[in-house]
């Protein structure tokens, strides 16, 4: 992603207020916005969202730009799920989010999940097809809804509408990139 290459392009990225991994939000939110991208960030409620690091210690406190129902999911270019296990865990039970990810799918925009965020998708009933990655202990359960799980750094499955997944926060770079094609698309 050189320059501002994605001027222009609009990114919802939805979490819950507690749990959020702080990597998997805040350097992907980041690195759109200094690429030129609009990047709103909407969570459950209107208070700060607060991440977590490794799942355990407290990270940064981000304010959200919206509420998961307030967004009009319609403006936006490309879905971002982040993980945190808490996060994910909550975000599957939030049915504006579950809707949100059905929507973008259904319209055929781009979706991307890292980690634990694929739980989003599988409560959708999206990844029947598709060939994603996750944290490993997702496997089963993307299995389960009819997807197949990969071990790789970053998988993009363009099938229907594109699918961008990543593992863990080591991943972010891959991750990132993919999702840059994405939005160039």
């Amino acid at each position: 992603m050189a320059g501002n290459d994605l001027q222009g392009r609009r990114v919802l990225t939805v979490v819950t207020n507690y749990g959020v991994e702080q990597d998997e939000l805040v350097v992907p939110v980041e690195r759109l916005r200094d690429k030129g991208a609009h990047v709103d960030v909407a969570a459950v409620s209107e208070e700060p969202v607060q991440t977590l690091v490794g799942d355990k210690d407290p990270g940064r406190s981000v304010d959200p730009d919206t509420t998961i129902d307030a967004a009009d999911t319609t403006s936006y270019d490309l879905l971002l799920v982040p993980g945190g296990a808490l996060n994910a865990d909550h975000l599957r039970m939030e049915r504006t989010a579950v809707a949100a990810v059905r929507a973008f799918a259904d319209s055929g925009r781009p979706v991307a999940a890292i980690c634990h965020g694929p739980w989003a998708l599988v409560e959708a009933d999206v990844v029947r097809g598709k060939t994603l990655t996750s944290y490993p202990s997702l496997r089963t359960d993307i299995g389960n809804a009819g997807g197949q799980w990969a071990d790789r750094a970053v998988v993009s499955d363009a099938g229907g509408w594109t699918l961008v997944t990543s593992r863990t926060p080591d991943d972010l770079d891959d991750f990132l990139r993919e999702i840059g094609a994405a939005l160039r698309a």
